[in-house]
């Protein structure tokens, strides 16, 4: 897996590893000597969260080539802002080595390119070292102690974290239900049975048709009006609005458990001792 720049594994690396101080920027200096190299630029950790590389800027010493410093081959002086370059020993050697560029991954091949520079100059100082048999398949960064180890005196800021699950909640909106009103409209039909009268005039003969009636009893007069009151029914149609329904409108809280899973990572401590010292480790 390629390696990450710090600021994308820790966000807030300044504070959470460096106590709020940022080692960018720091001078470095070749071995252990007042001559300046460049300054640091970056940093690189592995998939688990471990410094494995300083990138650091050559500036005019190497014409702005960024090269990278296995974090076990720099000795760091925070109170003078000073990074010493202990394994990067000459301008030859960074000369040789591969130039960053961060918008290249840097993975094992590049790695292996950088570790065999470093790993030619300790050769070089000790000449008895046998050179192992590097692979992809099964290295570890444990075969490359002398580039890779940390220690307390050389590097008293790196922190060892780990990483714990934390469980929280938060409310977020996720709709809105909006009910309203609309109006349909269709065509009813009503029917109503209505009345009316009419006038019926008949003309019969009467059973004494034909008697003689006395005088007297014949009273002509001009003018006599019978009359008679017609009535009808008309429909009387209309339309009247009345309550149908009422609608409630409430929220019900839904509870239910979430779980999830992820995979947590722990640094631990790699002490290693170089003859018989007494080393106190309760508290390691």
């Amino acid at each position: 897996m390629a390696l990450q720049r710090i600021e994308e594994f820790y966000p807030n690396y300044q504070e959470e590893i460096f106590a709020g101080d940022d080692i960018k920027g720091f001078d470095v200096f070749a071995g252990d000597s007042d001559e300046k190299v460049g300054t640091i630029y970056d940093a690189l950790v592995d998939e688990t969260g471990r410094f494995r590389y300083l990138v650091v800027d050559t500036g005019i010493w190497i014409f702005g080539k960024k090269v990278l410093l296995p974090i076990g081959s720099a000795r760091f002086d925070y109170g003078a802002r000073r990074v010493y370059a202990t394994g990067l020993r000459s301008k030859a050697q960074a000369e040789q080595l591969p130039a960053y560029n961060e918008l290249e991954p840097v993975d094992y091949d590049r790695e292996e390119e950088v570790r065999g520079v470093y790993r030619n100059q300790d050769t070089a100082v000790a000449s008895t070292a046998t050179p192992a048999s590097y692979d992809r398949s099964n290295y570890s960064y444990d075969m490359d102690n002398s580039l890779y180890e940390t220690n307390e005196q050389s590097h008293q800021n790196l922190k060892l974290y780990e990483e714990r699950l934390v469980a929280n909640k938060q409310r977020a909106k996720t709709g809105e239900v909006a009910v309203g009103k609309r109006v349909e409209t269709q065509t009813a039909k009503a029917s109503v049975p209505i009345e009316k009268e009419r006038v019926v005039i008949e003309r019969v003969t009467p059973v004494e048709a034909g008697r003689v009636v006395s005088v007297g009893e014949a009273d002509f007069q001009s003018g006599e009006v019978a009359r008679m009151e017609v009535y009808e029914e008309t429909a009387d149609i209309r339309k009247e609005a009345y309550v149908r329904e009422e609608v409630n409108i409430r929220k019900e809280v839904v509870r239910s458990t979430v779980e999830g899973e992820e995979t947590l990572r722990r640094e631990e401590l790699d002490v290693n001792t170089d003859g018989t010292p007494v080393v106190d480790q309760k508290n390691i």
